[in-house]
């Protein structure tokens, strides 16, 4: 059964599965007064856009790994507990909101989160950031929650310098919403209906320039989004996929599935009995992530 599966092979030699609870969740990091771990607010600059974000700074001169902690739709949950735990370990977090989201400045599309991932990415690169913020350029992880978790997909399958991968509920919402093969135009047109009302069933306030609909249509022309289609830019690097209750675990299942059967000996599949949100497993999601970061650091 998908969901019983695990993909053996490296991730899982190395001990990804949750026999303790990582002293990250419970322990504070020795205190380092010449590099102590802060948090700092700005603006991120994405195609003539500032959205606003957050910098989990780690303790020690570094450079740190840094994870990119990316929203969902339209993200209520911010997962920042996992920020939190994940700086404690040792590596920087950041956190930001997509254009046109939660006060960020511009229009929400899906194109745009896209486009606002690879910008976050490329800021870290910049020799000048990375020296100010201790970020180590060769190993920046994308991780994600539900429809982050298919923005760090794809991001991570189509930019071979990212290092690794980490989602949890991902959600598939462009291959869901893809209309059969010679559908017409009346199906097309239902099937936008229905999928903008489940969009807007999601809750659109925080959003800004867009609707349900616009939305809709934007998932059906793309495709590329969906989660099939990553798994050959996946085929050579870690990727940890964690599912959920939440109805919607298959396609993130038949993901790791691919990705192994290509020859990836990298790739982890956990399941999770819990909500979308893993409300009620947090601790067990914050040890799934560490130990795949903790893997990173021994590769």
């Amino acid at each position: 059964m998908l969901f019983a599966m695990m993909m053996m092979g490296g991730l899982c030699g190395a001990g990804l599965q949750a026999q303790q609870i990582p002293a990250a969740i419970t322990t504070d990091p020795a205190p380092d007064m010449a590099n102590p771990p802060k948090m700092e607010a700005f603006q991120l600059p994405s195609h003539g856009a500032l959205v606003n974000a957050l910098f989990y700074q780690a303790a020690g001169a570094g450079p740190h790994g840094t994870i990119v902690l990316l929203h969902g739709f339209p993200g209520n949950e911010k997962n920042l507990d996992l920020a939190q735990a994940i700086r404690r370990d040792g590596w920087n977090v950041l956190y930001f909101d997509y254009r046109g989201s939660w006060g960020s400045p511009g229009g929400f599309s899906f194109a745009h989160c896209m486009e606002d991932v690879e910008a976050a990415v490329e800021y870290l690169r910049n020799p000048a950031n990375a020296k100010k913020l201790r970020v180590d350029p060769g190993a920046i992880v994308l991780m994600g929650h539900s429809m982050g978790g298919m923005i760090a997909l794809y991001t991570a399958a189509h930019d071979p310098r990212v290092l690794a991968a980490g989602v949890f509920s991902a959600a598939d919402m462009a291959g869901l919403a893809q209309p059969p093969a010679g559908a017409s135009a009346e199906v097309k047109a239902q099937m936008q209906k229905r999928i903008a009302a489940a969009l807007a069933e999601e809750g659109m306030a925080p959003l800004a320039g867009c609707t349900p609909e616009g939305l809709a249509a934007e998932l059906m022309a793309h495709p590329e989004w969906s989660l099939a289609a990553d798994a050959e830019g996946l085929a050579a690097k870690p990727v940890l996929i964690v599912t959920s209750d939440d109805g919607g675990a298959e396609p993130a299942a038949k993901l790791a599935e691919r990705i192994g059967a290509a020859g990836n000996q990298e790739v982890k599949y956990v399941h999770v009995a819990t909500d979308h949100g893993f409300s009620g497993k947090r601790i067990e999601l914050e040890e799934q992530m560490l130990a795949g970061l903790d893997y990173l650091k021994t590769r």
